[in-house]
């Protein structure tokens, strides 16, 4: 699915190396298709990276993809320059009158706050209560997961005694689902997280269906009855050295972090990590762009009229 984003967007060429499926905006107004919206709503303060490495799994299928990138507005975003937000973002309050297939809700380092006062929480309520009319399914990751079961749902987050950190097995718990099509029984995705929540808390809600699960991180993949709601608690999108940097930053700062669990090779921070990770990563997003594709009304603000939360 090509994924349709502006030349000068800095991931443009980094993907064309790849080999990944890109299209100008020039080559896809030629085309004669409705193609799939999806908006990034990106919380990281490494905006630049994130967009690369969630665009670098969404460019993976037969398909095109439309893609919206959207940033808080009562947040100051000192990581990333202002001309790239300018030229490259827009805000809620410029998207809200639109409909998407689907949107993507990232993690972001404010794990520890509650989630009162991280301070661009009200303006995330609003989105993620909008979402229930003008998105059809949203993918909430990390921290973005965590806020979003405690929205929606009322789930609490604890903190760890150290930081999750590494990259860990997990066993696929609801085979038939249409988002672990194709999954080996047991796989991997890294985390990255000071935060969690517990199973018994997302098993009080019959409308919750825990998709993978792991013995060292816990939950990882869940998602609402009715695929509206899909969270990830871990972070599948990580590029080879994205634990990696943020362990020598942590070491920078004085933090004295654990060496990420099952990622460096006999934990020699001198050598280079495998990827472990990236085609169930891959396989992931690709199954929730084709569920989302099959799921969707052709006619996007049809999504206001499915009722959120209804499932057999």
């Amino acid at each position: 699915m090509p994924i349709k984003i502006q030349s000068e967007l800095p991931a443009y060429e980094e993907l064309i190396s790849e080999n990944i499926f890109v299209m100008t905006m020039d080559r896809a107004s030629t085309q004669n298709i409705r193609p799939i919206r999806i908006a990034i709503l990106n919380l990281m303060p490494t905006k630049i990276e994130t967009e690369t490495q969630l665009l670098r799994l969404l460019g993976n299928s037969p398909l095109q993809v439309d893609i919206e990138l959207m940033q808080v507005a009562s947040h100051v975003h000192k990581n990333t320059p202002q001309e790239h937000l300018t030229n490259f973002y827009k805000t809620f309050s410029e998207l809200k009158n639109e409909y998407f297939d689907g949107m993507i809700i990232t993690g972001a380092p404010v794990e520890k706050l509650p989630f009162e006062e991280v301070d661009y929480w009200e303006e995330l309520c609003d989105i993620m209560e909008w979402s229930k009319t003008h998105v059809f399914s949203t993918l909430h990751i990390c921290w973005g997961a965590q806020a979003g079961l405690y929205y929606h749902y009322g789930i609490p987050k604890y903190e760890f005694d150290e930081k999750l950190s590494g990259v860990y097995k997990h066993k696929v718990t609801e085979v038939f689902h249409p988002l672990m099509r194709g999954f080996d029984d047991r796989f991997l995705i890294p985390h990255s997280r000071y935060t969690g929540v517990h199973r018994s808390d997302i098993r009080k809600h019959k409308e919750l269906i825990i998709l993978a699960s792991s013995t060292l991180a816990g939950a990882a993949i869940i998602a609402s009855r009715d695929f509206r709601r899909v969270f990830i608690l871990g972070h599948a999108e990580y590029d080879r050295n994205t634990l990696a940097n943020e362990y020598f930053r942590d070491l920078k700062r004085g933090l004295r972090p654990e060496i990420p669990y099952n990622y460096f090779p006999a934990d020699d921070t001198s050598a280079l990590p495998p990827i472990t990770w990236r085609s169930n990563a891959t396989l992931f997003y690709t199954n929730w762009l084709n569920n989302v594709y099959q799921e969707t009304p052709y006619k996007l603000e049809d999504i206001k009229n499915i009722p959120v939360g209804i499932y057999e």
